[in-house]
């Protein structure tokens, strides 16, 4: 058996490689689940590398950065937002896979087989390929998955669009694998499947050559993300393109790519971003006559209408000219730079809590969680210019320092404890004074 504590560390070889699917059986077969790394987790410092090296690529070449700020920080807080509920309990994707292999399994291959290893990369690949294809395809599941389409640009930060709920459906596609393969192989591969896909959402790499006949590229994954008609609903690979070749799913890139749902929602709010395509399935569920009908918007297309086959009609899918403006905040570049202060303060705060959430209480996990959903969508008020945004901001603000006088939250660094305070302190007064100002300007609001 192979000593946990020394499975905990991950290189900087290992850390590059994890992010290419490019590690080896040996060095990642574990006995047991306890020994498998967070590798998603231990991938932060190369998610931000690879995001500043875009960054910079894309200012050599084009003189411009990979993509707007705001998009990027809806995009991040979305990754935030899909990792919070692992504070509190284990992925239903492992718990689920867990208990089909301790009450069904068929055989039990050998955990340290590399045979195994590959067998294992193949079956996730296969049952994500089915999984994101049913996402697409059938309207519930599409309810959580658009979150990630949302962006109407695509960069790196476009990958760390998650949506918080879409594991609740994800592992049923997995499950089969739970018959015989053993969960720490599993664990691992679900890990790098995912993390292979980050470096894929990015249009400063062009074609890849003959490496496009056999693996999900940037190029095939742009083609994924696009709203233009030859792009809906194609290449719905993981890390292997094969899968959408024999399915008939494959398109390749033909003309400019236009990013995001067909249907943009025009919003920075985390809340819409994740939830606003129920509340289009219920409304929609209701307005609907007939119970078979109302089934049919469930779990038929997002794009099914009474009297129209399964998937909808391709020709009623908006036509895109490749001259749309992605939708943009109209807030100031003061205010974005506060904004983009605050979100650097809660990003400390959620890898802190992450890194010491062992040795933290219960409530003080649950407080600090409560307290980085309201920094989220206060961030998203700010930058949509909602009426409210100064009067939540100045609530959240207030929130901060309780928190810090409770000690559920403290700074990082100890020595600038009181400067934080001095600074929330300011940050309420600001906010106040300009809630009321708009108060009195406008009482409608």
């Amino acid at each position: 058996m192979k000593n946990p504590e020394a499975q905990q560390d991950v290189s900087v070889s290992q850390g590059i490689r994890m992010m290419f699917y490019a590690m080896k059986p040996n060095e990642t077969s574990f006995e047991t689940l306890e020994e498998v790394p967070d590798y998603v987790q231990k991938a932060t410092p190369f998610f931000i590398s690879m995001m500043l090296l875009e960054l910079v690529v894309s200012w050599i070449h084009k003189g411009k950065p990979s993509g707007p700020l705001d998009d990027a920080l809806t995009s991040i807080s979305a990754g935030v937002l899909s990792r919070l509920p692992s504070w509190f309990s284990r992925s239903i994707e492992l718990t689920s896979y867990i208990y089909i292999w301790e009450n069904y399994r068929l055989i039990s291959l050998p955990w340290d087989s590399p045979w195994t290893w590959y067998l294992t990369f193949l079956g996730v690949d296969f049952g994500y390929y089915w999984f994101h294809r049913m996402a697409h395809e059938v309207n519930i599941m599409w309810a959580a998955h658009q979150t990630h389409h949302s962006s109407e640009d695509y960069n790196l930060s476009t990958a760390l669009r998650q949506s918080v709920f879409q594991l609740y459906t994800s592992w049923i596609f997995y499950s089969p694998l739970a018959l015989f393969i053993p969960p720490s192989v599993y664990a691992v591969h679900l890990q790098f499947n995912l993390l292979y896909q980050f470096w894929i959402h990015t249009k400063v790499i062009d074609n890849l050559g003959p490496l496009e006949l056999i693996l999900n590229t940037p190029s095939h994954h742009r083609v994924h993300h696009g709203r233009n008609r030859y792009c809906v609903d194609k290449n719905f690979a993981g890390t292997l393109i094969i899968w959408d070749r024999i399915f008939g799913t494959f398109e390749a890139e033909k003309e400019k790519v236009v990013y995001g749902l067909t249907h943009p929602i025009n919003s920075f709010e985390p809340f819409k971003v994740q939830f606003h395509h129920l509340l289009t399935i219920w409304t929609t569920f209701w307005a609907t006559p007939g119970f078979f009908n109302k089934f049919s918007v469930i779990f038929k297309g997002p794009g099914w209408g009474p009297g129209k086959p399964r998937l909808g009609l391709n020709e009623e899918i908006p036509e895109v000219k490749g001259e749309e403006v992605p939708f943009s905040s109209a807030a100031s570049r003061l205010l974005k730079t506060y904004a983009v202060v605050q979100f650097a303060l809660i990003l400390t705060f959620y890898e802190e809590t992450y890194t010491d959430k062992a040795v933290l209480s219960q409530v003080t996990l649950l407080l600090r969680a409560c307290f980085i959903i309201l920094t989220l969508t206060s961030i998203g008020f700010l930058l949509d210019q909602r009426p409210k945004a100064a009067v939540l901001e100045a609530f959240r603000c207030l929130v901060f320092l309780m928190l810090c006088r409770l000690g559920h939250l403290k700074s990082f660094l100890p020595s600038l404890s009181f400067a934080f305070e001095v600074f929330f302190s300011i940050c309420i007064a600001f906010w106040g004074v300009r809630s009321m100002k708009q108060l009195v300007s406008d009482p409608g609001k």
